[in-house]
């Protein structure tokens, strides 16, 4: 495993010309079915180096200008679920401070909480715009707040109403749609409102977050909650694409548990989906650069 290096990052040449940093948070310690996620940042990092940088999707490549730098994973695993919150969100304001743009690879759901937090804190007026199979509203799983269950109802506690866009929603429990359909601004079994995303949110900063799930079970079995009745590949390639233009801060794509698919398929579909996600961040500061 790739750990994180301190002191690569303070005096890195390539960390301080780089735009967007990507690294891992291998925790999966409130996965409550299959876990597995832990080992997910290591898969996909393993697995990209087979991946083309090109991507004919949105005609772009990694290797054009893109500034985006791969500093390893946190060392998470023999960790309390507090020391883990606290690390990922003291790393991240990190990477906040020197300007640039976290992108984080998981890892279980919870995982993004800490980040968003530390994004909060940089972009008071922030938007969320969260991919999933699951609601991920209950205030409580299982006697815990903090869970993979309870993440974007942790987000909401500070950031409030109709700040949370979600898209591809087909699993929760009632009291969790109930909530959605007063606090959060959500679109069922699909992505295509999407589209709405530039005229609904404009210029203001927004956070990404993808839980793999939101694919199908067909294409993507490599997930601890599989969900029928999910997205294709080539629906969340054009949902991607909805998000060019937008002020997007910083992102997430989390719940690839790669051992439960050892066909790989799983892991390609993450790689890819990382990629064309990395793609549009890059060409969304490059627009902000040159605006």
């Amino acid at each position: 495993m790739q750990t994180i290096d301190s002191t690569f990052m303070s005096f890195n040449k390539s960390y301080h010309k780089s735009k967007i940093v990507y690294f891992g948070c291998p925790f999966d310690g409130t996965a409550s079915f299959k876990k597995g996620a832990v080992f997910g940042p290591e898969e996909i990092r393993q697995a990209s180096y087979g991946l083309e940088t090109y991507s004919p999707y949105l005609k772009m490549d990694l290797e054009d200008d893109t500034k985006i730098i791969d500093v390893g994973d946190l060392s998470l695993q023999v960790k309390s679920i507090d020391e883990v919150l606290t690390e990922i969100k003291i790393f991240t304001q990190k990477i906040l401070k020197d300007d640039k743009v976290p992108f984080m690879v998981g890892g279980e759901h919870l995982v993004t909480l800490p980040i968003v937090k530390a994004t909060f804190l940089k972009y008071p007026d922030l938007y969320i715009i969260h991919l999933d199979a699951h609601m991920d509203l209950r205030n409580d799983y299982e006697d815990a707040k903090f869970s993979h269950a309870t993440v974007m109802r942790r987000i909401y506690d500070f950031l409030g109403p109709k700040r949370i866009y979600q898209f591809g929603i087909r699993s929760g429990t009632k009291e969790e749609f109930d909530f959605a359909d007063k606090h959060c601004v959500t679109s069922l079994f699909n992505l295509d409102k999407m589209s709405d995303l530039n005229s609904s949110i404009g210029d203001k900063p927004v956070y990404v977050t993808i839980d793999l799930d939101v694919l199908d079970p067909s294409i993507f079995s490599g997930t601890g909650t599989q969900e029928p009745g999910g997205i294709t590949f080539n629906e969340i390639i054009e949902g991607l694409k909805c998000l060019s233009g937008l002020n997007i801060v910083g992102a997430d794509v989390v719940e690839l548990s790669p051992f439960l698919d050892t066909s790989g398929v799983s892991t390609a579909c993450a790689c890819k989906v990382i990629r064309e996600l990395a793609l549009i961040i890059s060409d969304n500061l490059r627009g902000k650069l040159n605006g």
